[in-house]
């Protein structure tokens, strides 16, 4: 198992390392977030860390939750009661603070790579609305006519959810909790990336879409009847 560590310090890299490793995972560390994140496609990891001081640890777990759900841990220095419930609420899943126990990080981690792994595993079935093939096996959707599009595993549960429920407008609230997998508001500027990502990839236009389309002021649906 992999574990991305996201830092700009020297030292916190081979201590965080250390903490991951004995933990039973192998360590990539990188400097810069944006970067981190727009690799995740091709190398995701199974757990990630991360001690940055920029940008801000709100905009920190926005960043990440646009593009996976892999369980997160923020290590910072100091913070307060008020920010570490935000936090949680934005999708954090462990926050830590110095100082802390080693042997309970550890355990800690395992929890968290246990409780990932625990999800079941099952074949869906494709589904096809209108011109669009979704694939579960490979995670990839189709047009006709036009080349497969690999998704991410954000993209692929929003566009299922959307798909199986052709028709019907889901509510943000509800694709924040069925998709990243927290209750509360929602996010609407995290959900509004995650749907234009989409449109990129099966509209003609995404500036004028005819299969993912807005409801104003309360979600979006899947335009189209079933083949």
């Amino acid at each position: 198992m992999y574990a991305l560590l996201i830092t700009e310090d020297p030292d916190e890299v081979a201590v965080f390392s250390t903490i991951l490793q004995r933990a039973g995972l192998a360590v990539t560390s990188v400097k810069d977030l944006e970067r981190a994140m727009q690799g995740w496609a091709d190398r995701p990891a199974d757990i990630i860390m991360v001690s940055l001081a920029m940008p801000s640890l709100r905009d920190q777990v926005r960043r990440i939750r646009a593009e996976t759900v892999a369980p997160l841990i923020m290590a910072v220095r100091t913070i307060d009661e008020a920010e570490q419930c935000e936090l949680l609420n934005l999708g954090a899943d462990l926050i830590i603070a110095s100082p802390f126990s080693l042997k309970l990080l550890i355990a800690q981690i395992r929890v968290l790579l246990r409780r990932a792994g625990n999800i079941p595993v099952f074949t869906l079935p494709p589904l096809m609305v209108r011109d669009v093939t979704l694939d579960p096996a490979t995670r990839t959707v189709q047009v006709v006519d036009k080349a497969a599009q690999r998704l991410t595993q954000l993209e692929f549960r929003l566009l299922y959810i959307l798909m199986v429920h052709r028709g019907q407008i889901i509510p943000t609230e509800t694709i924040v909790e069925r998709v990243w997998g927290y209750t509360g508001q929602g996010d609407r500027d995290l959900v509004r990336g995650l749907i234009s990502r989409l449109r990129m990839k099966i509209e003609n236009d995404s500036h004028h879409p005819t299969y993912i389309l807005t409801a104003p002021g309360i979600g979006y649906f899947f335009k189209g009847e079933n083949k």
